[in-house]
C-alpha cells in the first residue's frame, strides 16, 4: 500500500481512482464493508482504491480536549487498511488552511484535480467543506459536472445494532470486549513500543512492559486481563492503563503490561496489547504496600483466568 502526504506530493501518476473519505478510526466491521465495495469498484474500473483521511481528526482539531479517544493511532490504522486490500491511503493534514476550504474548492482541488477520482463511496450524512456546507447531494451534483459517480456507502447493523467508533467506544468503556470484538471483527488492542520507565514494577514484584501510547486520550482505564504476541507465542498478562494515581507522575496515560512467566527483554520492541476483560477500575492506594497487594491479587486472579 503506498502513502502520500499532503496534497503536494501527488503526482501525475496518482490520478485515476476510486476514492472514499473518512477518519476510519478502528477500520471496524462498518469501515470493511465500505473497503470491500470500493474493491469492487476498483477492479470493475481498472484503477487503483484510495481512502482519504486526515491527520489530525477534524474534531481533533475544532475541540482537542473534548475529542473522543482514538480507537488506533495513525500508524496502526495505516496497517489495517492495508490488510483490507486498499492500495493508496492520502493523508492531509486537517489545519486551518483545509478547513478553510470552501466544499467547491475541495472537490475540485482534491478530488479532482489531485486524485482524478472516477468513483466515490462516501457516507449519505457526510459533510465537508468550509462551515460543513458541503453533503451528499453536493457531491452527487459535482460528480454529474466532473465525470465521477458517487454512491452512499450504507450503514452496516450486525444483530441490530449499528457499527460506529463510537459504538465500539461504549462497548470498550462498558467493558464489553465480546461486544467490541464483534464491531470490529478482532480482539480490540493497543500496539506501542516498550520504553523504560520508572523501574516500580520490579519493587512491587511485577516486573512490567511500559508501552508507548502516543495518544493525548485513551478509551480505556483501569487493570485488565490482556495477552500480546511475542516471538510468535501468545502469552497471557494483566495491564493497568491510566494516569497511575498511586505513583507521582505526569499525569497523561500509561500502558503496563505485567507478562505472565516471562523472563526475557522487551525494551525497544513494539508490542500489540489486546484486553479481553476488566479487572477493576484504576484507584488510589495509601501505600506501596497496598497497592503491592493489590497487583499480586490481580496476578492472582489473571491466573486463575487463563486456566480455565
Amino acid at each position: 500500500m503506498q502513502l502520500v502526504r499532503g496534497l503536494h506530493n501527488l503526482r501525475p501518476q496518482h490520478r485515476g481512482c476510486v476514492a472514499t473519505i473518512g477518519n476510519f478510526d478502528g477500520v471496524h466491521r462498518g469501515h470493511q464493508a465500505i473497503l470491500a465495495r470500493l474493491r469492487e469498484r476498483s477492479a470493475e474500473l481498472g484503477v487503483p482504491s484510495c481512502v482519504l483521511i486526515f491527520e489530525p481528526q477534524p474534531r481533533e482539531f475544532f475541540a482537542p480536549d473534548t475529542a473522543p479517544a482514538r480507537l488506533t493511532r495513525l500508524r496502526d490504522k495505516l496497517a489495517l487498511l492495508a490488510a483490507e486490500g486498499v492500495d493508496r491511503v492520502l493523508c492531509l493534514s486537517f489545519n486551518r488552511r483545509l478547513r478553510e476550504l470552501s466544499a467547491a474548492e475541495f472537490v475540485h482541488r482534491v478530488l479532482v484535480e489531485g486524485l482524478g477520482v472516477q468513483h466515490l463511496e462516501v457516507g449519505d450524512d457526510f459533510r465537508f467543506g468550509c462551515d460543513r456546507a458541503g453533503d451528499f447531494a453536493f457531491l452527487a451534483d459535482a460528480g454529474e459536472r466532473e465525470g465521477f459517480s458517487v454512491e452512499a456507502a450504507s450503514t452496516v447493523e450486525l444483530d441490530g445494532i449499528r457499527v460506529s467508533s463510537t459504538r465500539v467506544r461504549q462497548a470498550l468503556d462498558a467493558a464489553d470486549f465480546a461486544l467490541a470484538q464483534h464491531l470490529l471483527g478482532r480482539p480490540f488492542q493497543i500496539a506501542g513500543r516498550v520504553l523504560h520507565g520508572q523501574k516500580l514494577g520490579r519493587q512491587l514484584n511485577a516486573p512490567t512492559a511500559n508501552v508507548q501510547l502516543k495518544r493525548k486520550r485513551v478509551p480505556l482505564r483501569g487493570v485488565y486481563l490482556v495477552s500480546t504476541e511475542i516471538d510468535g507465542q501468545t502469552w497471557p498478562g494483566v495491564a493497568n492503563i491510566g494516569v497511575r494515581p498511586s505513583v507521582a507522575g505526569d499525569g497523561s496515560a500509561h500502558l503496563e503490561v505485567h507478562v505472565l512467566d516471562f523472563a526475557g527483554d522487551l525494551y525497544g520492541r513494539r508490542l500489540t496489547v489486546a484486553f479481553h476483560h476488566k479487572l477493576r477500575d484504576e484507584q488510589r492506594f495509601a501505600s506501596l504496600e497496598a497497592l503491592k497487594t493489590a497487583i499480586a491479587a490481580d496476578i492472582a486472579a489473571a491466573r486463575a483466568h487463563w486456566r480455565t
